[in-house]
């Protein structure tokens, strides 16, 4: 046999094999990640159920998720901390019969549908499960989709429902199992040397706290990560402080991506929500920071629901970090962490 055709030969086997790996990491990412999803769903429609059958149900409904994520998080890793936990809780009341989801989540990731129960329409929310696994969306192309109201605006120029018309994605990476972080989390690895934007997040809020009650402007820290049920959802907000010379609650929520109208709006809930629930009757209207990172820059945003931004900031900026000092905070803390995670790298 000439050497050509034994280098052909060989080019053909190897690619061959290639293909048998790829075929077989994709099945393990796709099974992992069904088998998550299932887990998740399942988690969601047990607290459910613990949650109905308790004697003092809004008490003991308070208490359950913080309980149950406290043990858990030792065992299993941040993706059952109190947050995930309320998203899987909410998963399981969005959809509550798994023998018509199943049909739905090919295909899709856990980040895909933490991202669908934000849509409130639940027609549009269905039809967006369905296109992104029918096409293969990435988590990227659904955010965009979902944030420029692509159903909305098929249904407006009177479009077809189905999806089969919608742009395909290119292919996706072998090795994508391997990087997900909810996949490896699922499946038990441990990430030692990468991080997560939820590690960036913590570690930002983290310092934020430290930041803030080293000021010496009259704050008294609260709680963080504070739970706060209402008849509708669970809501879990960052940090909040007592300022004690201003007589108020000041919320602070942290977003490692870029500013969004959804994350202005879910501000100002939380500033309605807290002044409902948790203000007292000789406090001042709570006021809300939302701090947003990119790559770029740092965004600081102020929600003051009751009072003129301008009467506001007479009164009561001597006590408040300014827009200024928070973003060079963040972005400094953020610029360390990142450092820190490349030396982690190389160390490795």
């Amino acid at each position: 046999m000439a050497n050509n055709d034994i280098a052909l030969q060989s080019q053909t086997f190897i690619s061959d094999v290639r293909t048998i790996i790829e075929q077989g990491r994709k099945a393990a990412y796709a099974a992992a990640g069904q088998a998550a999803i299932a887990t998740f769903w399942n988690v969601g429609r047990r607290i459910v159920e613990e949650e109905q059958s308790g004697k003092a149900r809004a008490e003991y409904g308070r208490q359950l998720i913080p309980m149950l994520a406290k043990e858990l998080t030792i065992e299993y890793g941040s993706g059952y901390g109190k947050r995930n936990l309320a998203y899987y809780r909410q998963f399981y009341l969005t959809f509550p019969k798994w023998d018509i989801l199943h049909d739905l989540v090919q295909n899709l990731t856990w980040t895909h549908i933490r991202r669908m129960l934000s849509v409130s329409n639940p027609e549009a929310r269905i039809w967006y499960m369905r296109a992104a696994a029918e096409n293969m969306w990435s988590t990227t192309t659904l955010d965009r989709n979902i944030a420029t109201q692509y159903y909305e605006r098929r249904l407006a120029a009177q479009l077809p429902a189905n999806t089969a018309d919608l742009p395909q994605v290119q292919k996706a990476d072998p090795l994508e199992y391997i990087k997900n972080p909810v996949v490896a989390e699922f499946m038990g690895f441990r990430r030692d040397s990468c991080y997560s934007e939820s590690e960036l997040e913590q570690a930002l809020i983290d310092n934020l706290e430290k930041f803030i009650m080293e000021l010496g402007r009259g704050f008294a820290f609260v709680e963080r990560q504070q739970h706060i049920v209402t008849d509708t959802d669970d809501f879990y907000i960052d940090l909040v402080f007592y300022n004690f010379k201003m007589k108020r609650f000041v919320i602070f929520e942290l977003k490692t991506h870029r500013l969004t109208h959804q994350d202005i709006g879910q501000l100002d809930m939380y500033v309605r929500m807290y002044d409902d629930l948790m203000r007292g009757e000789d406090d001042q209207p709570t006021v809300g920071v939302l701090l947003c990172t990119d790559t770029d820059k740092t965004i600081a945003r102020y929600s003051v629901l009751h009072d003129s931004d301008q009467l506001y900031a007479a009164k009561y900026m001597t006590y408040m970090p300014t827009e200024e000092e928070l973003s060079r905070e963040i972005e400094q803390q953020k610029q360390f962490f990142l450092e820190q995670q490349k030396n982690k790298e190389e160390e490795a």
